[in-house]
């Protein structure tokens, strides 16, 4: 029995080191870091991109008054005078494929959201890693900027690949 409980009491303990947070969103809205340092760079790019939260969703638009997925991250990139295609599908071209356990904050993530294609025709923008998750920043037609996860079910199943800009 007291083998028993060591074993247990030494599960708990394992398990429970594994359980911190990497990164997290600190109440000002800013991508922090636990453990990894998040460039200067990625830093700055996720904090601008965050401020657009809440704005509504216009097609081709990149300012305050409407958003659209790659004009997020397009107007989040160019606030570091880093420039990137206008398009998501032609953003999905620039910088180094990564593998999703790989992702960390500041890279994209894109997505295929047509039934009918597998053609790449949406993106976001890391901002947040947690155990098992990643967050990301993006502008939906239905609710504009929001902040979603790659574990909810629909953006897992229209999930296409990550690349890494920064």
């Amino acid at each position: 029995m007291l083998k028993k409980t060591i074993y247990f009491l030494l599960a708990i303990i394992i398990t429970s080191c594994g359980s911190q947070r990497d990164f997290a969103i600190n109440e000002k809205g800013k991508a922090t870091s636990y453990r990894e340092e998040i460039s200067k760079t990625a830093q700055k790019v996720t904090d601008y991109a965050l401020q657009f939260q809440g704005v509504k969703y216009k097609y081709g638009g990149t300012n305050k008054k409407g958003m659209d997925c790659s004009g997020l991250v397009y107007t989040s990139f160019l606030s570091e005078n880093i420039e990137l295609p206008r398009i998501s599908r032609d953003m999905a071209k620039q910088g180094m494929a990564i593998r999703t356990q790989d992702i960390k904050v500041g890279d994209l993530v894109f997505f295929s959201t047509s039934r009918s294609s597998n053609r790449i025709n949406h993106v976001g923008l890391v901002v947040e890693i947690l155990p098992g998750s990643v967050n990301f920043i993006h502008s939906t037609s239905s609710l504009g900027v929001i902040v979603s996860s790659l574990n909810e079910k629909y953006w897992n199943a229209a999930y296409v690949t990550a690349r890494r800009i920064l």
